[in-house]
């Protein structure tokens, strides 16, 4: 049985002059890694100077109940 070709979409594709050459996409995947890099290391810096700041919050938090307890014991 024959296969029937498929419908004419009306979209005619780029012509091969046209299209970006094997470099071309090779430098826009490069940039786009890049980006992501970039990206990924920022939201990572991001990251930490949360970390440090909740850290030294938990520190004040711990000290404070350090010094409550230590008013309540008997001595």
């Amino acid at each position: 049985m024959a296969r029937a070709a498929a419908p004419y979409s009306g979209q005619v594709s780029e012509p091969l002059s046209e299209q970006p050459s094997a470099a071309e996409r090779v430098d826009a995947a490069i940039a786009r890694i890049e980006a992501a890099i970039a990206d990924r290391a920022a939201r990572g810096e991001a990251l930490a100077r949360r970390h440090a700041a909740l850290k030294a919050r938990m520190a004040e938090a711990v000290s404070a109940l350090d010094e409550v307890i230590a008013r309540g014991s008997p001595r």
